[in-house]
């Protein structure tokens, strides 16, 4: 079927993309100097002052926490898809290198202390991803290093850091507000003088150079990632699987009731804590919030096992998740995409969510032989390389639950989207499907937000990869749910329905699934209100919510499943 919604991708954008491709072609180390044009010309709505002298904080913000710490010592940043590509390029093992991670995007990524930044990648959309988020970087660090380098007269750093009006005056100097200067330094903490000191002092001229792009090398990396699950759990190719792309906490939290147990000493940790954490427990225990009790003692775990006193009950939920049947496995050897293998049949259900409880005889799954394989949600194309090795495997796939946050053109933050159109600019396809989930699925678990099912979501190329031409496509077109990964999914989902590969550039009907189909957004940016961005904040503990509610709704909806099937 011909396709009806015209591809949104604007001139600008394929120029940047034709210009990007064309330069990592090179087996030689390429200048992100050489894109900072192409960058510019893009008018990203991440970036949209690159152009501008005045720094974009945004922007530079947003990029530094999608990179690791260590960028300020980097040199060059090479990409490849697994340990043996390093290698044949004579870059030895690489993982014995330090390990450095990003705040806001999982990469597994490596330094080797002398300037060479080594990263994983999964598939090309983390090219499109971690070359845009470097060239924002060094775009914004070397305007402020213009800046720093005219302060005025006896304006000290050091001072500034810390009294109000020097403070006031680096910010006149930098042209930004008080509250942007003020990001910087709650970002930067202690070190906020030193790091101004060493933009001062340095100019940014990062190199990249990747060292495989083919489709194979992403093929064969997927491959060793499923390797490495069948080697921890050789029951994943022989027994019935459910899939949820989701994350690595919400799922597990649910079905263990690890937190829920350990309520009195959670609760120690948070009566000694920050006052925030402390009077919303007293507000919930009170009645005077509509907060989810569960929901926040899940929040207040992570914190727990963040500190020095709770550090040694990581071990122990571990333990325990095991001997109920999820298991936890690491990604090794290639991309970070963390795994959970959870058995149906050893779950205690009288340890569940109750909100997991109302309303099913859990009993029937004592009988299961099924398998859930939860990931952490990937990146992109990746979704597709991942969800085709996992139906190439597996003796059968029951049902496929994607779970994702996404922007929002009409919606608010923590608002949970459930669509039944993915126009996906990868295949350039758009997917008809009849979702299995509808409002009245999430909404009695949702507390804050707002559901709104029958949504059209577009899976788009990056996060940097759009602007106020392509958002005006969007909306005009109806497509207020934009994404990554959605569209990639269901083009593997055709392929495991249909006997050849996906098709390009075509409307394509998937209601007529062998297995069950649902897919859960829950919006973390809103891109057209300025600011609204992952850049500005995070979702925090009212992020918890959505999560939660969504990750309620899969869980449910496979025990239904699942005792439908067993009779």
């Amino acid at each position: 079927m011909e396709r009806t919604v015209p591809s949104a991708t604007s001139e600008e954008i394929k120029l940047y993309r034709a210009t990007l491709y064309s330069l990592l072609r090179s087996t030689a180390e390429v200048s992100i100097r050489t894109l900072e044009e192409a960058h510019a010309g893009m008018n990203s709505l991440l970036h949209p002052h690159a152009r501008d002298s005045q720094p974009d904080l945004s922007a530079f913000i947003y990029a530094m926490l999608r990179l690791p710490d260590c960028m300020p010592e980097v040199r060059s940043v090479i990409l490849g898809q697994s340990q043996e590509v390093f290698q044949r390029h004579g870059y030895g093992n690489i993982e014995t290198w330090q390990e450095v991670s990003a705040r806001a995007r999982r990469r597994r990524c490596f330094f080797d202390g002398q300037g060479t930044l080594a990263c994983y990648i999964a598939s090309r959309s983390d090219i499109e991803d971690i070359l845009p988020a470097l060239t924002a970087y060094q775009i914004e660090w070397n305007k402020m290093r213009l800046l720093l380098s005219s302060l005025p007269e006896g304006l000290s750093l050091e001072e500034a850091a810390v009294d109000p009006q020097r403070f006031l005056r680096l910010a006149d100097a930098l042209r930004l507000t008080v509250e942007d200067l003020g990001r910087l330094r709650t970002l930067w903490g202690s070190q906020f003088a030193a790091m101004l000191e060493r933009i001062r002092a340095q100019k940014m001229n990062l190199g990249v150079r990747l060292l495989s792009g083919s489709l194979s090398a992403y093929q064969r990396a997927t491959h060793l990632w499923w390797e490495h699950l069948e080697s921890v759990c050789s029951q994943l190719g022989e027994r019935p699987l459910y899939f949820i792309s989701s994350n690595t906490h919400s799922l597990a939290n649910l079905l263990s009731g690890y937190a829920l147990r350990h309520e009195d000493e959670i609760a120690r940790f948070i009566e000694q804590s920050s006052p925030e954490l402390k009077n919303e427990w007293r507000d919930i225990q009170q009645g005077q919030v509509r907060s989810s009790r569960e929901n926040f003692l899940y929040y207040a775990l992570k914190k727990y096992q963040q500190s020095m006193a709770g550090a040694h009950s990581l071990h122990e939920q571990l333990e325990e998740e095991q001997s109920l049947g999820i298991l936890r496995i690491p990604s090794e050897r290639s991309f970070d995409l963390e795994a959970q293998v959870i058995d149906l049949s050893r779950l205690d259900p009288s340890r569940f969510d109750p909100r997991l409880q109302t309303g099913l005889d859990l009993t029937a799954l004592r009988q299961s032989n099924a398998l859930i394989l939860n990931i952490d949600y990937p990146l992109g194309l990746a979704a597709y390389h991942l969800l085709s090795k996992i139906a190439e495997q597996a003796i059968q796939i029951l049902g496929v639950y994607i779970m994702g946050k996404a922007a929002t053109l009409n919606a608010r933050r923590g608002d949970v989207m459930i669509p039944s159109v993915v126009q996906d600019e990868h295949s350039h396809n758009t997917y008809l499907f009849r979702n299995c989930f509808t409002a009245a699925d999430v909404t009695p678990y949702l507390v804050y937000g707002s559901v709104l099912d029958n949504q059209k979501a577009v899976c788009v190329l990056g996060t940097f990869l759009q602007n106020a031409r392509i958002m005006d496509v969007f909306y005009r077109e109806g497509y207020a749910d934009i994404e990554m990964e959605a569209g990639p999914y269901l083009s593997a989902v055709y392929e495991m329905s249909r006997p050849k590969r996906h098709p390009v550039d075509e409307l394509v009907n998937l209601s007529d699934l062998p297995f069950d189909l649902g897919i859960l957004h829950y919006a973390s940016d809103t891109p057209l209100s300025k600011g609204q961005n992952l850049g500005a904040g995070t979702l925090s503990y009212y992020g918890m919510d959505s999560t939660y509610a969504t990750t309620i709704a899969i869980a449910r909806r496979i025990f239904q499943q699942e005792i439908l099937r067993l009779g």
